[in-house]
C-alpha cells in the first residue's frame, strides 16, 4: 500500500504513521529525514540539496522529488512506503505525478483548529532530555518538572499559541487543497480525530480496509 498522510500540524499524522508502517511492515518515508541523509551520503541530489541549505535557501521541489526518486528505488520500498511531509503543495503533488511516483490513498486526518491548539499549547518539553509531556492528557508527577531526568519542563516555540496559528494559516492555504487534488483522482479517505491515540488507529484500520 502507497499511502500519503494529510491534515494539520499537531493532528497526528507521524504518530499514526509509525503505527501503520509497523503494521504493514512497510516504511515511512520522511522528506527531512531523506533530505538530510542524501546530503550525509553525498548522493548526486543530495549535493545538489546541501548548496540550497548551506545558502539558507529552500530546496526546491524537483531536488526533492530526486531525493524521493532515489529513496523509492530502495528494496524496502517494493511493498509500499508511506510518504510523511511530502506533498505539501499541489505543484507538489502534480510533480510527484509527473515523476511516476504513484500512491493509493491519501488519508486526511479531520481536527478541528481549537483542538490543535489546546493540545499543542499544552506541551511541554524537557530542556535536558526532550520527553514530551501534556498537561492535560500525559501531566508530570510535579508540574513543571520531567519524570524521567527530573530537568525543567518548557513550551518549545513551535508550540507556542501564535505560532501554532500561523501554522494552521498556511496549511490551510497551501496543505489542505490537496484533499480536493485527491478527491479529484478517488484516493481521498477522510477520518475523524478521535479521542486517543489507538481510537484514531482503529478508525484508520477501517477506512483502510485493513
Amino acid at each position: 500500500m502507497k499511502l500519503i498522510m494529510l491534515g494539520a500540524p499537531g493532528a497526528g499524522k507521524g504518530t499514526q504513521a509509525e503505527i501503520l508502517s509497523r503494521e504493514l511492515n512497510i516504511p515511512t518515508i520522511s522528506t527531512g529525514n531523506i533530505l538530510r541523509a542524501a546530503m550525509k551520503n553525498g548522493t548526486p541530489v543530495g549535493l545538489k540539496a546541501k548548496e540550497y541549505v548551506e545558502s539558507g535557501k529552500l530546496v526546491p521541489d524537483d531536488v526533492i522529488i530526486g531525493i524521493m526518486e532515489e529513496r523509492l528505488a530502495e528494496a524496502d520500498c517494493a511493498n509500499g512506503y508511506i510518504l510523511d511531509g511530502m506533498p505539501r503543495t499541489i505543484p507538489q503533488a502534480e510533480a510527484l505525478e509527473k515523476a511516476g511516483i504513484d500512491i493509493d490513498v491519501a488519508l486526511s486526518i479531520e481536527i478541528s483548529d481549537e483542538e490543535i491548539i489546546t493540545r499543542m499549547s499544552g506541551r511541554r518539553t524537557c530542556a535536558d532530555c526532550s520527553t514530551t509531556f501534556h498537561v492535560v492528557t500525559n501531566p508530570p508527577k510535579v508540574e513543571g518538572i520531567c519524570d524521567k531526568c527530573g530537568g525543567n519542563l518548557t513550551i518549545r516555540k513551535d508550540d507556542a499559541a501564535e505560532t501554532v496559528k500561523a501554522r494552521l494559516d498556511v496549511y490551510h492555504a497551501e496543505t489542505e487543497p490537496l484533499k480536493a487534488f485527491y478527491a479529484e483522482r478517488g484516493k481521498l479517505r477522510c477520518v475523524d480525530n478521535q479521542p486517543t491515540i489507538e481510537t484514531t488507529t482503529d478508525v484508520i484500520r477501517e477506512a483502510l480496509g485493513l
